[in-house]
């Protein structure tokens, strides 16, 4: 970005009914009736803290998913900040960046595994973080002393990690998206090893062609 560039910059917010809001009808981003929940048990503890991002037609550029968990708490206003200084193919861009911005962030899994465990110590429901009971998994931490100099270090390394699983992320449509997470929950519950089903599974259908 050059040095030069001013960008504008929002100064006010306001607090508007909700059913002033319109949302964009062509917003491609979903919200599940869970993560609506969660959004929502986040506002009912932490209070409203982001604005929706709104037009100077009260048109939603961002914020349906805390519109409608407003909606669901029963809350008859919500706090906006009007974006009046985008260009309409800026505003329809902003839709979409918004949403994939965030998703283009880590996590830092050292400090997240500390953070978890001092708020899980203040006795903090951890299920309002957003995971819902799903809550991050860590491998065991890796004890490097053990490395024997003699030896042959890659190999080591690789058999302390064998243990530690990767996650891949997989799309589900809106319509499919909490059976999915039902039975994840429950094979988890089971002791399943849900990755090994799914690769058995998509094998045996790859067969079939």
């Amino acid at each position: 970005m050059p040095v030069s560039l001013k960008p504008a910059m929002a100064k006010r917010v306001e607090v508007w009914p909700t059913e002033k809001l319109v949302p964009y009808d062509r917003n491609p981003r979903t919200h599940s009736e869970e993560q609506v929940r969660r959004i929502a048990a986040s506002i009912a503890e932490f209070g409203f803290l982001n604005p929706v991002l709104v037009d100077t037609d009260a048109g939603i550029i961002a914020g349906h998913g805390r519109l409608m968990a407003a909606k669901e708490l029963g809350l008859d206003e919500v706090p906006v900040v009007v974006l009046d200084h985008l260009t309409p193919a800026q505003r329809k861009a902003y839709v979409i960046a918004d949403n994939q911005l965030a998703l283009n962030a880590g996590w830092d899994n050292e400090l997240l595994k500390a953070e978890l465990a001092d708020l899980e110590g203040l006795e903090f429901d951890l299920t309002l973080l957003g995971w819902g009971e799903n809550l991050p998994s860590f491998g065991p931490d890796v004890d490097y002393s053990v490395l024997d100099d003699d030896d042959d270090v890659d190999g080591q390394l690789d058999e302390m990690a064998s243990d530690v699983k990767k996650a891949i992320q997989i799309e589900f449509e809106q319509e499919h998206y909490e059976e999915a997470q039902e039975l994840i929950k429950f094979w988890r519950a089971q002791g399943g090893y849900v990755g090994l089903m799914l690769i058995e599974k998509l094998a045996a259908e790859k067969a079939k062609l």
